[in-house]
């Protein structure tokens, strides 16, 4: 007994040298920059203080938008006598990855038709993109090096996402800074000198963080050389009907290279375009040669998806297959998309009219007003913007500034009509 309380004293004393690994050589990671930009903005104390980082829609006061079609479904899911919180399937809820996959690719999609399309729900796009890349990286035949290419610029997540699952970022030329626009011709070259069945990820509509998007016609010659190569197509879609206001016309590019048959999968996401942002639902698509493949990709995928979450949130899933499955619920919603996205296109026209017409400001202003969706590039500089590139209302990071009073890069759905004259014009009349 002695012995023991000696034991317990010197224990208590700090005479025992601790054993277990106490983590001292992990680095200190720097922290994600959209975050520490949502941070600072939180904690600045200017009073007309507006973030341009936001990816997130907001309304006309600023505030987060339940959509009105949500708040119906979540009411009509609670009223339902058979509502629980079961587990469900590894590959996600049947109805919404089924509605989700004809959303995407077409209710006639002859992909669908001849089953040859695997449809997985995910946590959101993130999660998508993730399986997919772990999918690609254990199962693809590569040409060489395992490796994705990426847009210049792109979302940054894509590139640690994808060299956590052993994939080598490598970017294509994708935005031309001299006309603030696409850089066609750098992006059919690249895709040309790549190895033959390159892995190419494409934004499919409204790209992040550019807003630049190709035309049909520009598409079309896009798929030309993705079939002359053997190039494999990985759509990320985080933006359908958010963009335009038109869901089918978002999928166009998607539905045109499944028509001509590039080998491709679509990562897609109902963050954006349904307002779900922390229910983190999404799908992953793999469109598939024939049956017999698509029953073999499925079967990795499911064990691939059990390794890791061991089955998909059900919250969200439930309210999207409600709202994609019922005609009344499905035309609402697609009146609630116009609504986002046509007021996210007049914030473009006002800060064009502004720009051009109010202030006369120097320069042509018109990329304002082609570029869509929620992201833009202004074409300012960050000396341009606060005079020296580190004074005035702004937060900036390692890789872009971002400012409260005009941007290299801005999110069109932070802002009111009241704050691009407040703010803007404060900038731009010294410009």
């Amino acid at each position: 007994m002695t012995s023991r309380l000696q034991h317990i004293h010197q224990h208590l004393s700090g005479d025992i040298t601790m054993s277990g690994e106490l983590w001292q050589g992990v680095p200190l990671a720097p922290p994600d920059s959209i975050f520490k930009l949502t941070a600072a903005y939180n904690t600045d104390p200017y009073p007309s203080k507006v973030n341009l980082g936001v990816g997130a829609y907001r309304d006309n006061d600023g505030k987060p938008w339940i959509l009105p079609v949500v708040k119906k479904a979540t009411a009509k899911l609670l009223e339902d006598p058979s509502y629980n919180h079961e587990y469900l399937p590894i590959t996600g809820l049947p109805e919404f990855t089924s509605a989700a996959a004809k959303l995407i690719l077409g209710a006639n999609s002859p992909a669908i038709s001849e089953g040859r399309v695997v449809s997985v729900q995910t946590i959101s796009g993130t999660g998508a993109n993730h399986l997919a890349g772990l999918f690609l990286s254990r199962y693809y035949n590569f040409n060489g090096e395992r490796q994705i290419f990426l847009s210049n610029p792109t979302w940054v997540n894509h590139y640690a996402l994808f060299r956590n699952v052993g994939l080598t970022p490598v970017e294509y030329s994708y935005y031309d800074s001299r006309t603030i626009g696409l850089d066609l011709q750098g992006f059919k070259s690249t895709l040309e000198s790549a190895p033959s069945r390159s892995v190419v990820l494409i934004h499919a509509c409204a790209h992040n963080p550019t807003g630049v998007d190709p035309t049909r016609e520009q598409w079309q010659e896009l798929t030309e050389v993705m079939l002359a190569k053997q190039h494999y197509a990985f759509f990320d879609c985080a933006y359908q009907g958010f963009a335009s206001g038109d869901l089918d016309n978002d999928a166009w590019a998607v539905r045109h290279f499944v028509e001509k048959k590039v080998p491709m999968l679509v990562c897609q996401s109902f963050a954006k375009n349904a307002g779900l942002y922390g229910e983190r639902i999404g799908a992953l698509h793999i469109i598939s040669p024939d049956k017999d493949a698509a029953d073999r990709v499925k079967s990795q995928l499911s064990v691939m998806q059990r390794s890791e979450i061991s089955n998909p949130p059900l919250h969200g899933a439930r309210l999207m297959a409600l709202i994609l499955n019922d005609a009344e619920l499905f035309e609402e919603w697609k009146r609630d998309i116009k609504t986002m996205a046509h007021r996210i296109i007049s914030m473009r026209e006002a800060l064009f009219h502004l720009l051009t017409n109010e202030l006369k400001t120097p320069g042509n202003w018109d990329h304002i007003t082609r570029q869509i969706g929620m992201f833009s590039f202004t074409g300012l500089n960050g000396t341009q913007v606060t005079g020296d590139g580190r004074e005035g209302p702004c937060v900036h990071d390692d890789e872009r500034t971002y400012f409260y009073g005009g941007a290299e890069h801005w999110t069109a759905c932070g802002m009111s009509r009241r704050a691009w004259t407040r703010r803007f014009g404060e900038h731009c009349r010294v410009l």
